[in-house]
């Protein structure tokens, strides 16, 4: 039972750290400093059921096997909990296309205009997007145009234009 405990408190351990981690990277900083008092609380008791029997190998074996797990469980929460904001990218190939239109539509925020690529005229769209709604716009994307080229990232200063009085 000792040993499945220190496994638990481990994984439950690094996954609060993860999570904290992502929360400050986010500016959440009040979430942040209220999940670190619980996960010092996690540390402390987990450390101290190792420390308290340290002649006993597999109780260490068990802390390190947790914190690995830990890692993969705080990462899956955080794809879960999906915090921020993507801007995605699309370059299509025909400047008439009503894609920018029908995305306005489906309530994403775009802002599109005409580009010269390597084999011609293109129409570029800048789509920011919840990351809690980027699977659902790729599947969009890929059901409405195939050959779309489509690159993501993660913003890190928002001011004006139509999402700046959305985002906090």
């Amino acid at each position: 039972m000792g040993l499945l405990l220190i496994f638990g408190i481990q994984i439950l351990y690094v996954s609060f750290f993860t999570i904290r981690m992502i929360l400050l990277l986010k500016g959440m900083r009040t979430a942040a400093s209220i999940l670190a008092m619980g996960e010092v609380f996690v540390y402390v008791s987990g450390l101290s059921l190792v420390l308290d029997r340290l002649d006993d190998p597999l109780n260490l074996l068990c802390y390190c096997l947790g914190y690995g797990c830990g890692v993969i469980v705080g990462s899956k929460i955080e794809e879960r909990l999906a915090l921020g904001y993507l801007t995605v990218q699309i370059v299509i190939d025909s400047l008439h296309d009503t894609l920018p239109q029908r995305l306005r539509e489906q309530g994403y925020g775009v802002t599109s205009w005409h580009a010269e690529g390597r084999d011609g005229h293109r129409l570029m769209m800048n789509v920011l997007t919840k990351r809690r709604n980027h699977r659902k716009l790729l599947a969009y994307l890929e059901q409405n145009d195939t050959k779309a080229f489509v690159i993501s990232y993660e913003p890190t200063h928002f001011r004006g234009g139509f999402w700046a009085s959305l985002v906090k």
